[in-house]
């Protein structure tokens, strides 16, 4: 015992102590860390890794890069690997030593990977978003994969309160270091207060769009928009980040309309049905009787205001013809997508709000009609014998953008719209 207490007194008294990650026979591609501060004795870091052979002195040397730019000078590591990339590494030891009473300001932020990839439409296609969990970097590195139009890197629901400060920092890493191949790149970000911590984090990593989780009035949207343009800057305007309010109340839904037209960064609205049937007191259903109005006047609300209507998920990840049935009568009711829980949903949901070999044909016809109208100076546009509204010629001109857009018209038809 005196041996183990003189060689505790050589490393200098322990100031302080954090632990951050998840160890464990279950866990892959994380990594658990714990940093104890002293005030003499140097760097000692202690590394157990499956991949030790092969990256050990890589995620040494990135540990000890970390430490000395967060200007710690004697501290003692202890590090459990299971295949963490240096992405992730860098987030659990930033959050290790944040938790032991250290401000290692960026230390932590690796620099960027990857190309940013091109900035996103505010009326792009919405078909899917698939949820990640963000503090289980394990489920981003394949989820471009599966082809999801848009991934949800999750702050709120997925993380435990006391993850809240590890998972932000593993966020905002992967944003500028996972390539998620094209899909649009969401943050769901955590109730304010605490959102704008999330913000402050996420936002100069230039993510697409910021989901607000459990908005009921313009206001909350109004403060997260205000939020982003204070920390961007005169950089406000050369990429645009999107709000997505998700409303899940009763209250939220009356206030819809507001909510959707908050300002110019909404580029659409969704709902959280779980919370909501929950708030008018009856169990949700597989069907969706008890959710048919709120979702109408969502829809109703989103298009008055001029952004696109998203269903909620559908949360029975093995009934894929209950799926099926929710996807059709989610696109009749006007919703242009809506969100996935697993890979496995992605591709029921893309084929559902696709539109239909027939619906392409016909709206093809119908904008070549308008066009040869415009062209001889008519007034009117007929399809046969049938005059076509305005409205139906936008609704048409709409459907013909999204199926060139997904590779859905065929060369020989496109050159004629």
């Amino acid at each position: 015992m005196g041996k183990q207490k003189r060689a505790v007194a050589d490393r200098g008294e322990v100031q302080g102590h954090g632990a951050a990650g998840r160890r464990g026979d279950a866990v892959r591609s994380d990594l658990w860390v714990s940093v104890e501060m002293r005030a003499k004795g140097g760097i000692e870091i202690d590394l157990t890794s499956r991949v030790e052979p092969y990256y050990g002195e890589a995620i040494r040397a990135q540990v000890g890069g970390i430490l000395e730019a967060a200007g710690a000078e004697h501290a003692r590591v202890e590090i459990e690997d299971t295949g963490a990339l240096p992405f992730v590494v860098a987030a659990r030891v930033e959050t290790a030593l944040r938790r032991a009473g250290v401000e290692p300001g960026t230390a932590g932020l690796p620099e960027r990977a990857i190309d940013l990839p091109p900035a996103s439409a505010k009326d792009r296609v919405r078909r899917s978003r698939l949820y990640l969990p963000g503090n289980e970097p394990r489920y981003f590195i394949n989820a471009g994969l599966h082809e999801p139009d848009g991934i949800i890197l999750d702050l709120e629901d997925s993380v435990h309160a006391d993850e809240k400060d590890a998972a932000r920092l593993v966020v905002r890493n992967a944003l500028s270091a996972v390539d998620f191949r094209g899909a649009e790149r969401m943050v769901r970000i955590n109730q304010l207060p605490l959102g704008h911590e999330d913000l402050q984090a996420i936002v100069p990593q230039q993510p697409d769009m910021i989901l607000i989780p459990k908005v009921e009035n313009a206001g909350q949207v109004q403060e997260i928009d205000a939020g982003i343009s204070s920390i961007l800057g005169p950089q406000a305007d050369d990429r645009p980040v999107w709000l997505m309010p998700i409303i899940e109340s009763a209250l939220g839904i009356e206030r819809a309309f507001e909510i959707a037209g908050a300002c110019e960064r909404v580029a659409a609205l969704t709902l959280g049905l779980e919370d909501y049937a929950a708030d008018i007191g009856v169990p949700k259903s597989a069907e969706g009787d008890e959710s048919f109005y709120a979702r109408t006047r969502a829809v109703n609300a989103a298009r008055a205001a001029g952004v696109q209507a998203i269903d909620s998920v559908f949360g029975q990840v093995d009934d894929v013809e209950g799926l099926r049935r929710w996807c059709e009568r989610s696109r009749r009711l006007g919703f242009v997508g809506m969100g996935c829980l697993h890979p496995r949903q992605i591709r029921v949901i893309h084929d559902a709000y696709n539109p239909t070999a027939a619906e392409i044909d016909k709206a093809l016809r119908i904008v070549e009609a308008f066009e040869q109208a415009t062209a001889a100076g008519l007034g009117v546009v007929s399809l046969g014998s049938k005059m076509i509204d305005p409205p139906v010629i936008k609704q048409a001109q709409r459907l013909v953008q999204q199926a060139r857009e997904l590779g859905l018209i065929a060369e020989d038809r496109s050159d004629r719209s």
